[in-house]
C-alpha cells in the first residue's frame, strides 16, 4: 500500500529499521512514522520524523510544539509550511487517532477509526533542519494536515487529520507536482462513512500511558449519536 515499488524482503527491512514495536499513546515531539519521496521524486522510502514540524531557518526546538498540525486551508501560504507543502509532502500511517470531547465529568477520549480497523493515511509534510541536528544527521520532522470534521466525527471536535485516498498517493508524494489546486482539492473531510469514534479509556490522557489499556472501550461513557443511527 505504502511501499508498492519495493520487493517484499526490501519493505521488511526497513520496516524492522523503524519498527519500535506497537503505539498507542503517541504524543507530539515523538518519532512517528514518515512515507516521501526525495526531493529527486525517488521511489518512496520510509522513515521515522519528529512530530512538529521545525522549519529549515529554526535555531530553536520549541517551535515544533506549535506546528503539530498545519491548518489544510493556509497550508500553502503561510511561512512556516509553504515550502514543506511545495515539495516535502508525505503520508503518515496510523490505524486510528484520539480526539477528546468536553462531557460534565470532564474531557472523554475517542479512538477514532475504521469500522474494519485497516490502516490510514494521514497527509502530512516533512522538513530538514541542519541547524538543530548533528553534522551527519540532519534533524527531521513533521506535521499533519487538519481540515473540517465530517460528520460522523463533528460531534467530538471541529478539526480531523485529512486522510489521503489510495488512489491520490502519487500526485500527493510526487515533488515534482506543483499544482496548489489540485493539490488542496486533497485536503477535504474524509468520507462519513470511512470513520467511527468509539469511547476508550481515560488511561490515554496520560502521556505515560502507551499500552493496549489506552484503546480499551468503556460503555459508560456518552457516545456521540452517529449520522447514520
Amino acid at each position: 500500500m505504502f511501499l508498492p515499488e519495493m520487493a517484499p524482503e526490501q519493505v521488511a527491512s526497513i520496516a524492522a529499521e523503524v519498527d519500535r514495536g506497537p503505539r498507542y499513546n503517541i504524543t507530539p515531539t515523538q518519532l512517528i512514522p514518515c512515507v516521501a519521496r526525495g526531493e529527486t521524486g525517488a521511489d518512496r522510502s520510509i522513515f521515522l520524523a519528529r512530530w512538529g514540524l521545525i522549519p529549515s531557518w529554526a535555531d530553536d526546538l520549541a517551535i515544533g510544539n506549535r506546528m503539530i498540525n498545519a491548518r489544510g486551508e493556509t497550508v500553502d501560504s503561510k511561512p512556516s509550511f509553504k515550502r514543506a507543502f511545495a515539495s516535502r509532502r508525505c503520508l503518515i500511517p496510523a490505524d486510528g487517532y484520539y480526539e477528546w470531547m468536553k462531557t460534565e465529568d470532564g474531557k472523554q477520549p475517542y479512538l477514532i477509526e475504521r469500522p474494519d480497523h485497516g490502516m490510514l493515511a494521514m497527509a502530512g509534510l516533512w522538513e530538514v533542519n541542519k541547524k538543530l541536528g548533528s553534522d551527519d544527521q540532519p534533524l527531521v520532522s513533521c506535521t499533519i494536515i487538519t481540515t473540517d470534521a465530517n460528520r460522523a466525527t463533528s460531534k467530538i471536535h471541529d478539526r480531523m487529520p485529512v486522510f489521503v485516498d489510495e488512489a491520490a498517493f502519487d500526485i500527493w508524494l510526487d515533488p515534482g507536482f506543483r499544482d496548489a489546486e489540485k493539490l488542496k482539492a486533497i485536503l477535504a473531510p474524509a468520507d462519513d462513512r470511512l470513520l467511527q469514534p468509539i469511547a476508550v479509556s481515560r488511561r490515554v490522557n496520560s502521556p505515560k500511558n502507551d499500552d493496549p489499556a489506552c484503546v480499551q472501550p468503556v460503555e459508560t461513557a456518552p457516545q456521540p449519536r452517529s449520522l447514520f443511527d
